[in-house]
């Protein structure tokens, strides 16, 4: 099939690519590169530009004959929608609806989208079903589930057939360390970890030790990248204008803060010294999917089911690239 990954320069969307290729798509990247990396992309398939670009949107799409869409390109970071909202409902959600019209426009009826468990806010109930309430707790979770309800729409009125796929902790890098995470600011766990085993931070924040949890910090599930490339692709090749897929991707095992660092000690050898802080608002004590439907719909195993296996595929990206792409 002829794809238009968005967003195929940042982190998941450029795992995606690769698993595509691998698998004999013809691949096109759209990517403005405000946040992701021209070095995640290979040579030739990277169009810049943005989502707001209707026009070029349509006429990409309709030049290079595309099949379906995978749609990876928008703002994630939580903090950040809170204090800037106008920046996500700008982008995640008006530029997710420029890129439909686009796609309607040009005939193309297939999209799988990048949705994720911030959808869900902070659940009573664990582990999260498809069926929890998406009762999301801040601008990036609700930008994505408008999309999310945008899909339904578009598939309503206009045959779409779409996935959304809806992650929880995106982690780990490629198994032969030539892409990885890198974002700026850093926001996830294992690379600020890293990064203070390669020195480049003096410590490791614990925000908060006294959540019900076994050793009192956060809990989350963390899934590697490749396996949420797998089941995009999974997704991709069961696409049905009538049945819309909803899924949550995760192990379905949780690890704490404690638990990952500590997993990060063992792969390193590094001390890696840790100092606890107060509570960050709006942390949920524990998130961890219920990944059944996945497994069942999608045909979907994960690969990396512990979290030693994950850090270690991180730890060789962020080893042989200790600043990034930038290296």
């Amino acid at each position: 099939m002829r794809i238009l990954v968005t967003g195929g320069a940042g982190y998941v969307g450029s795992h995606c690519l690769r698993r595509l290729l691998a698998a004999g798509h013809d691949c096109v990247v759209y990517d403005n590169v405000s946040r992701g990396h021209r070095g995640a992309v290979p040579r030739g398939l990277l169009v810049e530009g943005d989502l707001s670009d209707e026009a070029k949107l349509t006429a990409l799409l309709r030049e290079r004959k595309i099949d379906a869409v995978m749609h990876f390109a928008a703002l994630a970071l939580v903090g950040e929608s809170v204090e800037k909202p106008e920046l996500y409902y700008g982008n995640n959600v008006l530029g997710s609806f420029h890129l439909l019209e686009a796609m309607r426009q040009a005939g193309v009826r297939k999209i799988v989208f990048s949705s994720t468990t911030a959808t869900y806010g902070t659940p009573d109930k664990m582990p999260i079903a498809e069926t929890t309430p998406q009762e999301p707790i801040n601008p990036y979770g609700f930008s994505k589930l408008v999309v999310e309800r945008m899909l339904d729409d578009y598939a309503a009125a206009h045959g779409f057939g779409f996935a959304a796929l809806r992650y929880f902790n995106a982690a780990g890098a490629a198994s032969d360390g030539s892409i990885g995470e890198d974002h700026s600011p850093e926001s996830h766990l294992i690379p600020i970890v890293l990064q203070v085993a390669l020195g480049q931070r003096p410590s490791i924040s614990i925000f908060g030790d006294d959540y019900p949890t076994p050793d009192g910090t956060c809990v989350r599930d963390y899934v590697h990248v490749d396996d949420l490339a797998a089941a995009h692709l999974a997704a991709l090749e069961r696409l049905q204008s009538d049945k819309p897929i909803k899924v949550n991707l995760g192990t379905g095992r949780g690890y704490s803060v404690r638990e990952v660092i500590d997993a990060c000690r063992k792969i390193t050898g590094h001390a890696i010294p840790e100092v606890t802080a107060p509570r960050r608002p709006g942390d949920p004590p524990e998130l961890v999917a219920d990944s059944r439907l996945a497994r069942k719909v999608l045909d979907w195993t994960p690969e990396y089911m512990t979290i030693e296996p994950i850090v270690e595929t991180a730890w060789r990206w962020h080893k042989s690239h200790p600043r990034g792409y930038g290296a």
